[in-house]
């Protein structure tokens, strides 16, 4: 396994991060894994050599935090391991249950810290934009969460380039810290946050960790022109059909299974290896809910491509709109 530094930060982290959505309970979504099923991945993702694992206070509604939490205690050492949680979306009672307010933040680390059985977290980030807080009530508040020694680095996710820029020249301005990350939208199937996004984060040395760098397995080539899928999430994931579906988007698979079939893999090393390639990407952050999904992300990042087979891949991209950003 190879490790890079997340950003400019000294901070080490794997070139494969695991997200932990999938772990939780099934009340939540019904193709969520629970306790038991769950933590032979969090093994096996260690044995592998990832040490970057990311969950949310949202995931299973807290659940996954204790999951996660309880699994990393009983099989690593706190110091190998880089843990990362995200706050936004409303998982309390009454009207400050969610939101990126001082109040939130606050209440959210703690109970985030109480779930995974930490006295801090290795990177705090916003999962969204909150357009009813000012932005500098986040940031100070972010940076209370440092100082206090809660969250060494905070990161955030999916937003618009002068939204993120807003935030870091906020930083800047009082002092206070700066996002070291950016968790976004990024794929084979939808490339938007190239234009904007990822420029912004090279040149002020930010770490990109892209969420559902397969399309929610839809680069895995489990979707069907007609809709739905082989496995329970392709069968009720109506966001993924939401993002997914259009003519083009199969195109784009039917040229990774093209080249998954000539280079004897599967399609899905193919669409984490094109990820990998791209400039500015540190980790992105793949999802498991079968053992070959952890061989398939260890063996991408050996898989070497060619500026002629990524082209192939790209040529049949057409635009999309935002997606991703609520």
């Amino acid at each position: 396994m190879e490790y890079v530094n997340l950003g400019r930060s000294g901070l080490k982290v794997s070139r494969i991060c695991l997200g932990t959505m999938t772990y939780g309970t099934p009340k939540w979504r019904d193709w969520v894994l629970d306790e038991e099923a769950s933590r032979p991945f969090i093994r096996r993702a260690l044995e592998m050599g990832i040490n970057f694992f990311d969950t949310a206070d949202s995931y299973s509604n807290g659940v996954s935090e204790e999951v996660v939490g309880r699994a990393l205690r009983d099989f690593v050492n706190r110091q190998e391991v880089v843990i990362a949680t995200k706050v936004y979306f409303h998982v309390g009672e009454g009207p400050n249950g969610g939101g990126l307010s001082r109040k939130h933040i606050m209440e959210g680390l703690d109970n985030s810290l109480r779930r995974l059985g930490l006295d801090y977290v290795d990177l705090y980030q916003i999962h969204r934009w909150d357009y009813a807080t000012p932005i500098e009530e986040t940031m100070a508040a972010l940076h209370d969460v440092v100082k206090a020694g809660k969250a060494l680095y905070i990161g955030a996710s999916s937003m618009f380039a002068w939204q993120f820029a807003k935030a870091q020249h906020t930083a800047d301005l009082h002092g206070w810290t700066r996002f070291v990350s950016m968790q976004n939208h990024l794929n084979l199937v939808y490339r938007e946050e190239e234009r904007e996004m990822v420029p912004l984060c090279i040149d002020q040395g930010v770490g990109v960790i892209p969420w559902s760098p397969l399309a929610r397995g839809f680069l895995a080539g489990n979707r069907s022109r007609k809709g739905g899928g082989e496995t329970a999430r392709a069968k009720s994931d109506a966001y993924a059909h939401n993002m997914y579906y259009q003519p083009e988007d199969f195109d784009v698979v039917d040229r990774v299974a093209e080249l998954a079939t000539q280079r004897g893999v599967a399609p899905a090393q193919i669409a984490l290896a094109w990820l990998l390639h791209k400039p500015g990407i540190t980790a992105p952050i793949i999802g498991a809910s079968k053992m070959d999904h952890l061989e398939d992300a260890i063996a991408a990042a050996q898989i070497q491509l060619s500026a002629e087979e990524i082209k192939r891949l790209e040529e049949p991209y057409r635009p999309h709109p935002v997606l991703g950003h609520e």
